[in-house]
């Protein structure tokens, strides 16, 4: 039975105390006092403290001051303070009926009962994502990678990242290392595989070094040099070369140009499997790196190319410099780190 309602009850809440829990640390009094309480102005969204709504709705469920007082850990008077609060910020309409036993909803109050339910849910919703996010269980992933990082790396880290978050949504963005940037600056990616190839600004990035990789020269199996333990690039300077673009500035044949010789493009070809029959069919040769090596064809050489004067070319994790990283795309970095470490130098 609801027990009777007595505003004029002595006592206080407990300082430090209010709803949820009992005796979870909150405030008796929150937001501020009733001289202050926003004015009536209905075109406004009403001001309103979370906390006045959840004790309107304990107070709508029981039916009674007094049993949600109890179930909050509050004094009754603290609670009657604080709906007192909310019917000021409502315009002062009041929200119950203050009954010899009880109290009862009004027909402003069963207005506001969908409504505050509804502010409280979603509260809860969010309290329930940030969490998720918190322990990489929910949220959503955006990952870039230029091409030969998909040939492997990305797919071993993908599947390790998978397996020990199966709740976050990742998606995956291919282009060149320049555009990656360029979408990681703009906010539209969390995080790219990128490389030093193409002369991109990556000093302005946070960089994460997952390997330093090799570059093989791959030629036809019948090639005079096919048999050869490893070549240097200007054994091949007379060679007819397939590559990605007509001009080597920028892609991996600056080291051409770092030994002296210009290469002869012989054939523009944009993906690594159709430089490959390009290369099988005996029209010419193509560097290959490290990342893409596990997926060559069998009728084709690899030959490492010994090159002291520069170093290989190195792969990263880009984010953005002072930017948080979510706990998400940390669980990622650490699985492109596992998946770099069995990637051939």
């Amino acid at each position: 039975m609801p027990h009777q309602h007595d505003d004029s009850a002595p006592g206080r809440a407990p300082h430090g105390t209010a709803p949820g829990a009992p005796g979870e640390p909150l405030r008796d009094e929150v937001g501020r006092g009733d001289a202050e309480l926003p004015g009536t102005d209905s075109s406004a969204a009403p001001d309103l403290s979370t906390v006045w709504l959840r004790v309107f709705l304990d107070v709508a469920r029981h039916g009674s001051f007094t049993v949600a007082a109890r179930t909050l850990g509050w004094t009754q008077s603290a609670v009657s303070r604080q709906i007192s609060a909310l019917e000021a910020a409502l315009g002062g309409s009041p929200l119950f009926d203050r009954l010899p036993r009880g109290v009862r909803l009004t027909e402003a109050g069963r207005v506001l009962v969908p409504h505050a339910e509804a502010v409280v849910e979603r509260l809860r919703g969010a309290g329930r994502e940030l969490a998720a996010l918190r322990e990489a269980a929910g949220g959503l992933l955006r990952v870039g990678a230029f091409a030969t990082a998909d040939a492997g790396l990305l797919p071993r880290a993908i599947a390790a990242f998978r397996a020990r978050h199966p709740a976050v949504r990742l998606t995956r963005h291919q282009d060149f290392t320049p555009v990656l940037l360029d979408l990681l600056g703009a906010g539209r990616l969390d995080l790219a595989v990128v490389s030093t190839t193409g002369r991109a600004p990556l000093d302005t990035y946070s960089l994460h070094h997952l390997l330093d990789e090799s570059l093989y020269v791959a030629v036809p199996a019948g090639h005079p040099l096919a048999a050869q333990p490893s070549v240097r690039l200007p054994q091949l300077a007379d060679a007819d070369w397939i590559a990605g673009s007509p001009r080597p500035e920028g892609t991996l044949l600056d080291a051409a140009l770092r030994h002296g010789f210009r290469p002869r493009v012989a054939h523009v070809v944009a993906e690594w499997t159709a430089k490959q029959g390009f290369v099988a069919a005996g029209l010419g040769v193509t560097l290959i790196p490290a990342l893409a090596a596990e997926s060559v064809r069998p009728d084709i050489a690899l030959l490492p190319v010994l090159d002291e004067a520069a170093p290989a070319r190195s792969v990263y994790a880009a984010t953005v410099r002072g930017r948080s990283l979510t706990p998400a795309a940390r669980a990622f970095l650490a699985a492109l780190g596992e998946a770099a470490a069995r990637i051939p130098g």
